[in-house]
């Protein structure tokens, strides 16, 4: 009997916690806090509820096992590794040979960088940019905001310096439920005296520690960050020196605030005028100050100027390029990081680099040895459309379930049936594997080995802790033989041929400004990991960006003069209040992992629809009671919960469950993210028979499917 006690880093969200893994022969009995290791994100080693359970999941009993290949909808039979990648190969050459652009690739963020640094390859490869991740679903507002303003799109310090801030601004993120590993930095700052302004829709168990609340109504962020910008150049609060040395734009910035005064704010936002000057003076006048936010200032169809504004407030104060400054936006799944900074979306290659950039692409096209594609590529939600219109005919998604996690579900799944080929590489049955032709099993993250980046830029090595089930293989594994089938046999970084994840990163250092010094093996001897930019093997990463310049053309800050727009959609008469979505500390995405742990099931059943108790009376709604939200897009079933979270005439319901049958695909112009935080919405109680009938229509989370002789 062998055991071992395996470093790997948690598959949930973005903070990236280490843990340890026992497993004896290759089964997993339980974890080990990663105490004895100094540096990492999780200070002692300290876990949340996923973390605590992320066993579990791997041992699901409906693991997929065996490639399938389906017979009807919901049926399939079990086919070999040999059959299945040789029909996957020869179906994808046929697209790409009439027409690349009909193929779509969907990487995932909760797979290591290798894999996704191979799907985009192989669409490039293929001859389409048509490549996007779950990014597009929760940061790309981020990603283009930041690189608006600073040149690129990512957190521009690290946890530490949460940690030493003086203030901390937290809007749209319920931190506290979200990252609340990641949380206990804000604590340990408040602890030493650092001031807390949250911003939020909902008084969150994140705003029970702030020193200043900003209740503000759901999708009126640019209101409020240029309300706290107008009385900061009213009052001179803002860093002059900096604004002078290190901005541009300072002037568009001030005309453009000038009505937001706090009396005005108020009336938009519901956040009273006194509030806004407070949190104002506060934010600028702390010496050091941080600024962090999640999916309830990027999902938005204004999410791109949400994240320039708070992009530029951190400016004006000056709290960028300094240790216990910085904007930090938390990432959701554990490598949405990584994803973005490996390519996996429709614009650029691996480190940002354009596809429209002429000297970039003939780079990739010599390292590569293909010709390649200058038209910027589809994202995922324009993908949908571009299905329904017969223009894109084949779909390849690795470890990602748009069939729930995509906004507007009723309008995904019809297109969805349409589709001529999909293919469907997870780890379990989903709701998306129903529309699929081909599954690929695929081993999870703790039976598998790589790096991943978490929030802060840390790059790290995660060990292989279990052995996958049946026939499961790694993503890389499945990438590469599916790349080798197609015919791309070329020499090192012109083919696919890999003997593990080491060969794949060592090609990314060769491909990756940001990633050349980080070598395989220097993430296995360093465990805590490296934050990139790291430009050689002797250099030690980096904490801090921005110390002398920033990454734009000109070296400056590009501040951002944004008018008000709010939520594409408002309440009127026929639908009078607004939805948004929310999370819950113990379920994460669409419930693929943490539905099959019976303890994060048992502890967080079902989605609770919060209202607030003034509207709930006007309905005869008590906690507890079925109601049914409806929107232009769908009905949803779920049970009420009265409470002063929400304001009056808010809906707010978790969307883990299939919320997104209500949500509003309608997209931010420059980001292209859909807006699942803001929509009109109605609602009506029901009888319990009523709403089991309503379900039918809603996916089932954990779908049943049938094996079939062939």
């Amino acid at each position: 009997m062998s055991e071992k006690l395996v470093p790997v880093v948690c598959p949930y969200c973005g903070v990236g916690c280490r843990l340890y893994i026992r497993s004896v022969d290759g089964y997993p009995v339980g974890i080990e806090y990663a105490k004895d290791i100094p540096g990492i994100a999780n200070e002692l080693g300290k876990l949340c509820p996923k973390g605590n359970a992320v066993i579990e999941y791997l041992l699901a009993k409906d693991r997929l096992k065996k490639p399938l290949k389906a017979k009807e909808h919901g049926k399939f039979v079990e086919i070999s590794w040999s059959e299945a990648i040789r029909e996957v190969a020869e179906r994808l050459k046929e697209y790409a040979k009439d027409d690349p652009n009909q193929l779509m690739f969907f990487g995932s963020a909760r797979t290591f960088n290798e894999p996704n640094y191979l799907i985009q390859k192989l669409a490039r490869m293929l001859g389409t940019n048509n490549v996007d991740h779950c990014a597009r679903l929760c940061h790309s507002s981020t990603v283009t905001g930041l690189k608006a303003v600073f040149g690129a799109g990512a957190m521009t310090n690290t946890y530490k310096d949460i940690e030493e801030a003086d203030v901390i601004f937290i809007i749209g993120h319920n931190y506290a439920e979200t990252h609340p590993v990641g949380f206990r930095y804000v604590l340990k700052a408040k602890e030493r005296g650092a001031k807390i302004i949250v911003a939020d829709p909902r008084f969150t168990r994140t705003a029970w520690f702030a020193d200043i609340f900003l209740q503000n109504y759901p999708g009126t962020d640019i209101a409020l960050l240029n309300g706290l910008i107008h009385v900061i150049i009213k009052e001179k609060l803002y860093d002059e020196k900096f604004v002078q040395e290190r901005c541009v734009g300072f002037e568009d910035v001030v005309a453009v605030v000038e009505k937001f005064t706090p009396e005005f704010v108020e009336e938009v936002t519901g956040v009273p005028a006194e509030l806004i000057v407070e949190a104002a003076r506060t934010f600028a006048t702390a010496g050091k100050g941080v600024i962090t936010w999640a999916m309830g200032l990027t999902q938005h169809t204004h999410g791109h100027d949400n994240v320039r504004l708070a992009a530029t407030l951190s400016a004006i104060c000056g709290y960028q390029g300094r240790e216990g400054c910085g904007v930090s936006p938390m990432r959701g799944q554990n490598n949405v990081q990584g994803a973005c900074d490996l390519g996996v979306l429709p614009n650029v290659f691996p480190g940002y680099q354009a596809v429209t950039d002429p000297e970039k692409r003939k780079f990739f096209e010599e390292f590569w040895g293909v010709e390649l594609s200058g038209e910027v590529g589809l994202t995922v939600i324009e993908a949908t459309h571009a299905i329904e219109k017969g223009k894109v005919k084949a779909y390849y998604v690795m470890g990602e379930n748009p069939a729930i996690s995509d906004a507007n579900m009723n309008h995904v799944l019809k297109a969805l049936e349409k589709l001529e080929f999909m293919v469907v590489q997870d780890i379990v049955p989903t709701p998306t594997m129903e529309f699929a032709d081909i599954v690929l099993p695929a081993a999870a993250m703790l039976e598998n080995e790589g790096s991943l980046t978490n929030t802060e830029r840390r790059v790290q090595w995660s060990f292989q802790a279990a052995k996958p089930p049946g026939e499961a293989r790694p993503d890389w594994w499945i990438i590469s033989e599916i790349g080798r089938a197609i015919g791309f046999s070329g020499n090192g970084a012109k083919g696919f041929e890999y003997a593990g994840p080491e060969d794949i990163l060592r090609e990314i250092n060769a491909c990756t400004p940001q990633y050349r010094g980080i070598t395989p093996e220097r993430l296995k001897a360093n465990l805590a990991g490296i934050h990139w930019p790291c430009p050689s093997e002797d250099h030690p990463g980096t904490r801090v960006l921005y110390k002398d310049r920033f990454l734009t053309p000109d070296g400056k800050a590009h501040l951002a003069a944004v008018d008000y727009r709010g939520p594409a959609e408002m309440p009127d008469e026929e639908y009078p209040f607004l939805l948004t979505t929310v999370r819950y500390v113990g379920q994460y995405h669409t419930l693929t992992m943490t539905g099959r742990s019976r303890a994060l099931v048992k502890r967080w059943p079902e989605p609770l629809a919060e209202i607030h108790p003034e509207d709930a009376k006007k309905f005869g709604i008590k906690t507890g009671d079925w109601i049914k939200i409806e929107t232009r897009r769908g009905v949803y079933p779920v049970r009420a919960k009265v409470t002063r979270t929400v304001k009056k005439g808010v809906i707010a319901v978790p969307w883990h469950w299939g919320a997104n049958v209500l949500t509003n695909d309608v997209l931010d112009p420059v980001s292209k993210i859909p807006e699942t935080k803001a929509c009109a919405c109605r609602i009506a109680k029901i009888s319990e028979e009523e709403a089991r009938e309503l379900m039918k229509a809603v996916p089932k989370i954990i779908p049943e499917f049938e094996v079939v002789k062939g």
